[in-house]
């Protein structure tokens, strides 16, 4: 990235706090350095959203609109399939 910018915004008083907290205490980092980041998550994160879109707009077009049992189906058929990500918890006694 080349240069930087002045952002000036408002936003909720409450989440400023927190994130001065979350930034500076913990993470070490200045709040610019912090939003700058959520940023560009949030810029990668809406475009992979929209390449996801435009794909299922495909998939649609050649195939057919996918139903809700189709979702359905495909979600069981998933969980069945996936590994536990961490081991199950033990039962408490009594």
């Amino acid at each position: 990235m080349k240069g930087k910018d002045r952002l000036s915004a408002s936003v909720d008083a409450a989440l400023l706090a927190a994130v001065e907290r979350e930034a500076t205490s913990k993470r070490g980092v200045t709040v610019s350095a912090w939003v700058s980041d959520a940023l560009r998550l949030k810029l990668e994160t809406d475009r992979r959203l929209d390449a996801l879109s435009a794909l299922i707009d495909e998939y649609e077009a050649a195939h057919g609109e996918i139903r809700d049992d189709e979702m359905l189906a495909a979600t069981r058929r998933a969980r069945r399939q996936a590994a536990p990500s961490r081991a199950p918890r033990p039962r408490r006694a009594g």
